[in-house]
């Protein structure tokens, strides 16, 4: 996602987000944010003259002065925790409480037959974060693909996290031999 972008998610300024994330810079590697190149800077400002409706930030002054920030997935995650607006912080007070729920399953496996109600939770934890983006903002269609995108994601890993939860089962079960009976060394007796 761009800066803007996010800045709008965020309820914040553009300025104020490139702003804190400069004073930040280390919490942003580049497998979390990069600034765009020129050519791609430039492809972008030829779509937004394009657009029939832009936002002030494009028009004003002839358009985006700076090469925006693109975010990767991780970047996206990170984000709320350096910018100092209501929804940054709300955003990040989920973040948490989602990564301090996987952590308590993970620790505490329920049982098998738990699982359907482990996945029911997923499918109203992903309701709700939709639900938290809906009320930031009237979600335009280029959000909304976000968030199908985010909801393809979290179908994923839901199937991904019944597999895992399989894994641990198996790894648990003690009946299970995993290593090969090793030979026995020393002197052998004339009865072997």
């Amino acid at each position: 996602m761009l800066d803007f972008d996010l800045a709008e998610i965020y309820g914040t300024s553009t300025k104020a987000l490139k702003q804190s994330i400069r004073r930040n810079i280390e919490r942003f590697p580049e497998d979390f944010m990069f600034e765009l190149t020129n050519d791609e800077y430039n492809e972008l400002k030829m779509r937004l003259r394009s657009q029939i409706v832009t936002s002030n930030e494009y028009t004003r002054r002839g358009g985006i002065r700076y090469a925006p920030f693109a975010f990767t997935a991780l970047g996206v995650v990170m984000l709320p925790n350096v910018l100092q607006s209501k929804k940054a912080i709300d955003t990040s007070v989920l973040i948490v409480r989602a990564f301090n729920a996987m952590a308590n399953v993970i620790l505490n496996p329920p049982p098998v037959n738990d699982v359907k109600e482990l996945q029911n939770e997923v499918m109203e934890l992903k309701q709700q974060i939709k639900e938290s983006f809906a009320d930031y903002n009237d979600i335009n269609e280029d959000v909304q693909m976000r968030l199908d995108n985010i909801d393809q994601r979290l179908s994923v890993a839901n199937i991904q996290f019944g597999e895992i939860y399989q894994a641990l089962i198996d790894l648990a079960d003690p009946k299970k031999e995993f290593e090969k009976p090793r030979k026995q060394i020393g002197y052998l007796s004339s009865k072997e």
